[in-house]
């Protein structure tokens, strides 16, 4: 830092740290998390010496993607990336109660995914529900901190009247008390602006005694100027990509971010020179990506859709699939203004994985059939029961009639919904113990049931053919929804 610095105050004069996205994150928001670990091998060590804070490189849609799409197990990418970057700390994204899934799991299994995770190289789980239910972090939490990692709690940061500052400081606190490490701000959707983002972060750092680590994206073109005014608040900790695959539906850059910040109070100590190798390397990745069509270029271009309906990226890009295969492209922007109203009589949900899916197929359903929840999902009904935990707002009551039967209406769930989950990990390993070698296995099986079992008797027995379930064949259609 120069000691001429005459610029504008920073809050926190210590310099910022950078979580870098490029292994994880960057990818799956650009293309579908199709990288592989062939793509990265040749820049782990590189990364290793850029000085980042952590390298986000497991969790999310990685676990899918490897087990359908690249052929590889997952546990195994995590171990050879331990290896090759042994000083940097290994982060990954954890759906709390969900872990990688898209339902609740017992608690053991939570417990014994933590415990798998953090021993076989993690070091920080950023953990999230898509309710903001501090219910469903209770366990990953706890297990966290029990086998030694770091634990990051996350907001799942939303707009709505409920949403305000004043119920994240109440949220980040309750976290805090949990037993957290630090707390993120997940703005998963691009919806948070930079005055925004300065007021909260500084309303944060007042009445949170952890590091603040924000997460946001680029999609609206406005993630730079996020991250730079959350830096003036005093926030210890942002996420960017490398440049290869940053901006657009990515983060932003990392190398943008650290020469903005040169010279001042927050100057990150990181220098472009170590980047310039690992850039080179992932820029011929992203060419090769987008070759063989897994990185849409349209996917780099500001979109002010996301600031408009709320809808993150993903979920738009399923939005427009649904319509198009129910022959119904013209009602498009019908179905973006169905979005607010379905997520206010939901009690104004996050739109993030899993929520996004939901309220954003009960839409379609709204206005393809032309009567409003004519036709309901189990999942709707499941957010209507209580399956996923306490929605933020209040559920419209005439909805819940209307979507669910007499007997549903008796037996809506009001406790932690976990605590209605008998232990489930020895039934697991009991069910998959002719083609599961580790309890790793198992846990893959438990979480992907109709993928993981096919990649691991391919795995052990390479001359096996690998056969997809016709209920596989509609879940590839819609995995590029994955956009936690």
């Amino acid at each position: 830092m120069s000691d001429n610095y005459t610029g504008l105050p920073f809050a926190n004069n210590k310099p910022l740290n950078i979580t870098d996205t490029i292994l994880r994150d960057a990818h799956q928001s650009q293309a579908a998390t199709r990288m592989r670990i062939d793509d990265m091998l040749p820049a782990l060590e590189q990364l290793d010496e850029v000085g980042y804070w952590s390298l986000e490189c497991w969790g999310g849609a990685t676990f899918d993607a490897c087990l359908r799409f690249l052929n590889e197990d997952p546990w195994e990418r995590l171990r050879i990336i331990k290896k090759h970057c042994p000083k940097t700390k290994l982060q990954m994204l954890f759906r709390g109660q969900n872990i990688l899934g898209y339902k609740h799991y017992s608690d053991d299994v939570v417990e014994k995914f933590c415990a798998k995770s953090i021993e076989n190289g993690i070091d920080i789980i950023r953990i999230f529900d898509a309710l903001n239910d501090p219910r469903n972090l209770e366990q990953a939490i706890k297990c966290t901190k029990k086998y030694g990692g770091w634990c990051e709690a996350a907001m799942s940061y939303t707009i709505s009247p409920i949403h305000d500052n004043a119920y994240f400081i109440k949220l980040a606190k309750e976290l805090e008390q949990m037993g957290a490490d630090s707390i993120c701000i997940k703005d998963m959707a691009c919806l948070l602006l930079p005055e925004v983002a300065y007021t909260l972060v500084s309303d944060l750092k007042k009445e949170i005694h952890l590091p603040i680590h924000l997460h946001t994206h680029n999609t609206t073109g406005t993630g730079d100027m996020v991250n730079l005014m959350a830096a003036y608040a005093g926030v210890d900790i942002v996420d960017c990509a490398l440049s290869p695959l940053a901006n657009g539906t990515s983060q932003p850059s990392t190398e943008a971010l650290v020469v903005t910040l040169k010279g001042t109070p927050r100057d990150t100590g990181l220098e472009l020179s170590k980047m310039n190798g690992p850039a080179k390397h992932f820029r011929m990745v992203a060419e090769e990506l987008k070759k063989r069509g897994d990185l849409n270029p349209k996917v780099l271009n500001v979109d002010t859709n996301t600031l408009l309906y709320q809808v993150p990226g993903g979920m738009l890009s399923n939005l427009i699939s649904q319509l198009h295969q129910a022959g119904k492209d013209d009602q498009f922007y019908d179905v973006l203004e169905e979005i607010p109203r379905v997520r206010k009589d939901f009690g104004y949900l996050p739109l993030v994985t899993p929520t996004s899916q939901i309220v954003g197929t009960q839409a379609v359903m709204n206005v393809i059939t032309g009567e409003r929840y004519k036709m309901v999902p189990k999942e709707s009904k499941g957010v209507l029961k209580g399956e996923y935990g306490k929605v933020p707002g209040v559920i419209n009551e005439d909805v819940r009639k209307k979507c669910l039967s007499t007997d549903e209406l008796k037996h809506i769930i009001t406790c932690r919904p976990a605590d209605l989950l008998e232990p489930e990990f020895e039934k697991y390993r009991n069910e998959y113990k002719d083609i599961c070698k580790s309890e790793e296995d198992v846990l893959s099986c438990a979480l992907f049931p109709q993928i993981a079992p096919n990649f691991l008797k391919q795995r052990n027995d390479p001359g096996a053919s690998r056969t997809i379930s016709e209920s596989e064949e509609i879940r590839l259609l819609k995995v590029e929804d994955l956009t936690a």
